[in-house]
């Protein structure tokens, strides 16, 4: 299809970018507009999945992914929290070709943000508000500038300003769960094995670290209840001693760790019911605007990144037909993340499983045949999924 369409991006974090990645990999025009005064992230490590650095393979990128990330082995495990192994944890596809990488999350912003020519990411540009009109839709900003484009899509996170406008205003779903994390040293651990990911599960809580930056750090999470609803923040400071009290008793390589916790950070974690669409004529979402998250099965990141891919795809066969496209990218998307959401509620609960015994037992049998689902997410490729349904509707017209 004649023309390339012109996209305004709403959101500079790792959504946002990846979509403007891989549209410049596509040769479509597309501009980044970031509410904050630069871009980053705060220090934390996020996994990303065989299924995203597929896609970043077909960009260019997955060899940066290699290089600053972690590739975490076989051998990784989840535990009983005294420390009793379970079940191993999938770490590749089932070809075995692909692996999940511990990243920090800064590393991917950068490399990330690397995929795109510089003057397309505008910081400093907080959006109130989206018009539209037949031809073109307009994002509008707190600094009263205002910007057209034959596409706008909201990667503005959970807190979703285009989301609110377009899809309503429902509030996001307390958990009953904040997380503690942060990163250590690794050479302050003495014999941590490298390249492993290990998750110990307990009474209403789990612990959860993996290297990240080639293994010269480690990232941990400590995953406790709260009956209070809490904000949600990246930055909040927490207590070290509180955590190191939730998790006392546990597997003594826990406490290994949380001794050198001198200062950590906890957020309190949200997602959202599924919503039934996410485009409006020439208005879409993507990432955590669409399909908040969980984090219990490591695929926040990823499922961007797969939207990224389709939405790409679709922009770049249909050309000025941008409806189409984006009738075409949420028709695939939608379905397979809207499972995602519910899978990762459900791995939560599964992990924080209190009970006899028996239920232990259950709850181990129940992760441990979880693995064909493991291995649904990892082998996903979206870029072939769309190239497909491109394929079957050319066939059908």
């Amino acid at each position: 299809m004649s023309g390339r369409p012109r996209v305004a991006i709403i959101g500079g974090g790792g959504g946002g970018l990846a979509l403007a990645a891989f549209l410049a990999a596509a040769d479509i025009e597309a501009d980044v507009y970031e509410q904050a005064s630069q871009l980053g992230e705060v220090g934390a490590g996020v996994q990303l999945g065989p299924n995203g650095l597929r896609l970043l393979d077909r960009i260019g990128l997955g060899d940066q992914v290699r290089g600053l990330g972690t590739e975490l082995l076989p051998g990784s495990t989840y535990r009983r929290m005294d420390g009793a192994p379970t079940t191993p944890i999938q770490t590749t596809d089932s070809a075995g070709a692909y692996s999940a990488y511990g990243m920090h999350r800064a590393d991917l912003i950068s490399l990330l943000a690397g995929g795109v020519p510089a003057d397309r990411i505008h910081t400093g540009k907080r959006v109130t508000a989206v018009e539209q009109s037949t031809g073109e839709a307009t994002a509008c900003f707190a600094d009263g500038s205002r910007i057209s484009a034959d596409v706008v899509v909201g990667a503005d996170g959970i807190h979703s300003v285009v989301r609110a406008q377009f899809a309503g205003s429902s509030e996001p779903v307390f958990s009953g769960t904040i997380a503690y994390r942060g990163l250590i040293d690794a050479d302050r651990l003495d014999d941590w094995p490298p390249q492993l990911s290990e998750l110990w599960m307990g009474q209403g809580k789990h612990f959860l670290v993996f290297p990240v930056r080639g293994g010269r750090m480690l990232n941990y999470v400590g995953f406790i209840p709260s009956d209070d609803r809490v904000r949600e923040s990246w930055s909040a400071p927490g207590d070290p001693d509180e955590l190191r009290a939730a998790f006392a008793g546990w597997d003594p390589r826990i406490e290994h760790v949380l001794a050198r916790v001198e200062s950590c950070f906890w957020w309190g974690l949200y997602d959202r019911e599924p919503i039934d669409t996410w485009t409006h004529a020439r208005v879409t979402l993507l990432g955590d605007a669409a399909h908040p998250m969980l984090p219990h099965l490591g695929q926040g990141v990823n499922q961007a990144i797969e939207d990224a891919a389709t939405l790409a795809a679709m922009l770049r066969h249909h050309g000025a037909e941008v409806t189409t496209a984006l009738e075409g990218y949420e028709s695939l998307r939608l379905p397979r993340t809207r499972v995602m959401q519910t899978g990762s509620r459900q791995f939560g609960a599964r992990f924080d499983r209190s009970g006899d015994a028996r239920e232990l037992d259950a709850r181990d049998a129940e992760i441990q045949s979880a693995r064909d689902f493991r291995l649904w997410i990892f082998d996903h490729d979206a870029a072939s999924a769309a190239d497909d349904a491109i394929r079957e509707t050319h066939a059908l017209s």
